[in-house]
């Protein structure tokens, strides 16, 4: 599509305010970085939420069964919250519906999960900071009840995620509830360094990333989701490079990974301008923009290696991840800037602190991004806006683990 006289005013004006994002944040323009200290920044922040994790219980799936689940108690098992009951219809049928959500929708297993991935990285994050035990013990609880004890253990697929009562058989929509998965991964390399985790247990969990990546890479529910050109085509890309990157012995699965995000996934998903066309047309464009750029971010981290950077990855005529950050970066500055509709809910509740401007600053050396991403609220207590913010903890991600 070509570049209207908006967009290009929209870019224009980016890169006429640059110099005063600098000037305006705490750093001087001199004594900016593209590399600022995480560990510092957010060491406060990361011990307060360990500590209250340490005492938290695991919550695995089969402490928390559905009824209407098709699947064992093993299988994770979400219901669409977008669908309710057709009181003109016969018993057991179902309609969408947009508005508030379907409060009978069974969404536990969503919640957990995501619960887990607030305490496991959190308290990995602690390990990474104090060397201290208690930290990487806690994680490790939370890791064998989901993915090593025969007894609590999570089936690695998705197959009944997003299901539409009466259906016994999820949606491609329902991968993107396991998003949160890809910080976890990114956690286990740094508690392979504690006491924590016996080489027994790393090889269990290893094996399910393994069998997880598999399920990802065959079923057809999963490939469904892969060749959406939207959000759930990222998440689903995150999910399957995090599997592949935690199990790195073998890179021909991280090589077709960067093949398919070079080749498909920039042309399907990013417009010359470096916008998302495919989410402005949602309820939630803005939220859901910066969700697939989060993604993005992400995924360009995990694909690149030292000889290759997925950041540089770019059609001729013009979209990639550089494009795609500069385009936001003004209204990630300014939500009023913002050219397009708002969203239906929380729009005044972001953005929160993106990742995507972090990683962004570090590959493309430009420290007004890496200023702005220290001016934000690193966290949110609003369930919808946690469940499209899965990187919370980017020290596990600048920082590298040595297994």
């Amino acid at each position: 599509m070509p570049t209207t006289r908006r967009d290009f005013c929209s870019q224009a004006a980016a890169l006429l305010i640059t110099p005063r994002i600098l000037a305006q944040t705490p750093s001087s323009p001199s004594k900016a970085s593209a590399r600022p200290d995480v560990a510092a920044i957010d060491h406060d922040r990361i011990l307060q939420a360990a500590g209250r994790y340490l005492t938290q219980s695991a919550v695995p799936l089969t402490t928390l069964p559905s009824k209407r689940s098709p699947g064992t108690p093993h299988d994770f098992y979400s219901e669409a919250e977008d669908y309710w009951p057709d009181p003109a219809a016969p018993e057991a049928s179902y309609i969408q519906r947009s508005g508030a959500p379907n409060p009978a929708a069974f969404t536990a297993h969503r919640d957990a999960l995501l619960t887990l991935s607030l305490y496991v990285p959190a308290l990995t994050a602690a390990f990474v900071l104090t060397h201290e035990e208690r930290y990487a013990q806690q994680a490790a609880t939370h890791l064998r009840a989901w993915f090593v004890d025969p007894a609590t253990s999570m089936t690695p697929s998705l197959l009944y995620a997003q299901v539409i009562p009466p259906a016994k058989t999820g949606r491609p929509e329902g991968i993107v509830e396991a998003v949160h998965l890809a910080e976890v991964a990114q956690s286990i390399p740094f508690l392979v360094n504690s006491e924590a985790l016996s080489k027994t247990d790393h090889a269990i969990i290893q094996r399910w990333f393994s069998d997880y990546f598999e399920w990802l890479t065959t079923s057809r529910l999963a490939g469904l989701a892969r060749d959406q050109r939207n959000h759930h085509g990222s998440s689903w890309l995150l999910q399957a490079a995090a599997c592949a990157r935690l199990n790195s012995k073998d890179d021909r699965p991280l090589t077709n990974l960067r093949h398919q995000f070079k080749a498909t996934t920039i042309r399907a998903q990013i417009r010359a301008d470096g916008s998302f066309p495919r989410e402005l047309t949602t309820p939630t464009p803005y939220r859901l923009s910066l969700f697939n750029l989060d993604m993005l971010a992400a995924i360009c981290d995990m694909l690149s290696t030292r000889f290759e950077s997925a950041w540089d990855y770019e059609l001729q005529d013009g979209p990639g991840m550089r494009a795609a950050i500069a385009r936001h970066f003004p209204f990630i500055l300014n939500r009023g800037a913002w050219p397009y509709k708002a969203d239906t809910t929380h729009f005044t509740d972001l953005p929160i602190r993106p990742p995507s401007l972090l990683f962004a600053a570090r590959a493309y050396t430009r420290p007004e991004y890496a200023e702005l991403w220290k001016t934000l609220p690193p966290d949110t207590a609003i369930p919808e806006l946690q469940r499209t913010f899965p990187i919370r903890q980017p020290l596990l991600w600048i920082t590298r683990s040595h297994p």
